[in-house]
């Protein structure tokens, strides 16, 4: 039996788990499918209060994970497969394991979304990716496309243009909900060639790699091919939060919704991070919230002692 069990290890379950943990609530988080959450797929951090020239999300991650175990808290690897919450203790199921808590935050944050075309998921390693950062490394000299219009794709071109010798930024409108300022870096980068309006048909990979792209232009019908070694999705996110269906309020996305800071309608289980933020989506916003659920599920522990 735990005090407070955290599900998910990104910015948001780590500062709760620091927090719970100072509070003397020995907290257990559980790693979740992508430990570390987004930040750990992140290079360069610019800004994160407090660190003038910047910090690797990694690093940010394993400091608050230290912070985290400094304070008291145990982690433990391994993806939630069912949650029970409808009375208490709750049950949490991760694989074959089996946890119970007087009180939950749920901090799973959101994962990377795919085109949706054949073969993609396969491709992932051969050509394809989700994360720049993780993987630029491998293009060195290479072409690549970047798919995406937001934030998180200027800056994956960016980023990219390090490694590869030509980054398309593929789009499938002419206009960006990405900032000014991140489309102004994107379009003042001699190595990124906007490709718009265009949309992805078939990611052409004969050998079991990439190997180029398939687009159409929306607007005349017109089929191209480039060819590339590379192809990474940029285009948002989807809340980690199937599990909860049904049991915890989401909006019509999947996102769970909170009352009053990081309060559900069910006593005793909170939430923190992108798992319930689709705005603003930031390291500092999930640090905040995760201080927040933490907070709360404090104040219900002491509230309905045994």
């Amino acid at each position: 039996m735990h005090n407070v069990i955290i599900i998910g290890s990104g910015c948001a379950g780590l500062t709760a788990a620091i927090y719970a943990g100072r509070a003397n609530l020995k907290p257990l988080v559980l790693d979740g499918h992508e430990p570390g959450g987004q930040l750990s797929l992140t290079t360069h951090v610019e800004n994160y209060p407090g660190f003038p020239d910047g910090i690797m999300g990694p690093e940010l991650i394993e400091n608050m994970r230290k912070q985290a175990k400094k304070f008291g808290a145990e982690f433990k690897a391994g993806a939630v497969t069912e949650v029970e919450v409808s009375k208490r203790p709750f049950k949490i199921i991760a694989g074959k394991d089996t946890y119970e808590a007087q009180a939950l935050i749920v901090a799973a944050g959101a994962s990377a979304r795919l085109l949706g075309l054949e073969g993609e998921k396969e491709l992932i390693g051969h050509g394809v990716s989700t994360c720049a950062t993780c993987d630029g490394y491998f293009f060195r000299g290479k072409p690549i496309a970047v798919v995406g219009g937001g934030d998180s794709a200027m800056e994956e071109a960016n980023f990219l243009s390090r490694y590869a010798s030509k980054v398309h930024l593929i789009h499938r409108r002419n206009e960006f909900r990405a900032s000014k300022i991140m489309i102004d870096r994107a379009r003042a980068n001699e190595k990124v060639e906007f490709v718009t309006p265009a949309i992805v048909d078939e990611i052409l990979a004969p050998q079991g790699h990439v190997e180029g792209v398939r687009i159409r232009n929306p607007q005349t019908k017109e089929l191209g091919t480039i060819p590339l070694d590379g192809v990474f999705v940029a285009i948002g996110h989807d809340p980690n939060t199937i599990i909860f269906k049904g049991k915890l309020e989401m909006d019509s996305n999947g996102y769970l919704l909170a009352k009053h800071g990081s309060l559900t309608a069910v006593p005793g289980v909170f939430i923190a991070g992108d798992v319930q933020d689709h705005r603003y989506r930031q390291a500092v916003t999930a640090a905040g919230s995760g201080c927040m659920a933490a907070i709360d599920a404090e104040k219900f522990l002491e509230e309905h002692k045994h």
